[in-house]
């Protein structure tokens, strides 16, 4: 039994060292360094959402809205809801913690990022957290205020198109004029 544990030792000693001989070094593990985006001031630091990034922000608003309507009239078999629900569902909606959405940068240009919006395979880094979340929260109650919770519904009920069409791409919504990408951002001037 010992000169067999003895020739398996010896054996696989030099296989190890033999493959290395044979094949080669293995390759190297290639390591890649992606840098999170950098943030304007306004970016950074308004409380309000960037210009630049509100037709993405609509559109996370409308899907999330869209869920959340979907879910509740799950809950009733499909039927309209009761006004005084979809309100309180609206009120739900837009109070959430918005803990899912960032921004990251793809391409030199910064996107938002999360539930409800397209992904690129790119590789990026987002940044969440921060003012992300609260910009989306008073971004949605400001558009529940704007449209009023019978006419969101009444949109909901049509369908997840109208209710983007009705938020997001309506004369004055923040995607008007574009099929699903703002504007670059612009030069701002002193509005910090």
């Amino acid at each position: 039994m010992r000169p067999a544990l003895a020739a398996w030792l010896v054996l696989s000693l030099l296989g190890v060292t033999g493959a290395q001989d044979t094949c080669g070094d293995p390759p190297a593990p290639t390591s890649r360094s992606v840098p999170a985006p950098q943030l304007s001031p306004e970016e950074r630091l308004s409380p309000h959402m960037p210009e630049s990034l509100r037709c993405d922000a609509c559109h996370a608003i409308a899907f999330q809205i869209e869920e959340q309507l979907r879910k509740a009239e799950g809950k009733v078999g499909k039927k309209a809801l009761k006004e005084s629900d979809y309100i309180e569902v609206l009120e739900r909606s837009c109070s959430q913690d918005w803990e899912s959405y960032g921004v990251l940068e793809l391409d030199g240009e910064k996107r938002l990022s999360g539930p409800g919006l397209p992904r690129k395979q790119s590789l990026s880094v987002m940044v969440s957290g921060g003012p992300w979340p609260s910009r989306l929260s008073k971004l949605c109650h400001g558009y529940v205020g704007e449209q009023g919770e019978a006419q969101i519904y009444g949109a909901h009920r049509r369908g997840p198109a109208a209710l983007r069409q009705l938020l997001c791409h309506g004369d004055k919504g923040p995607c008007a004029g574009r099929k699903d990408r703002p504007d670059p951002p612009k030069a701002l001037q002193n509005e910090l």
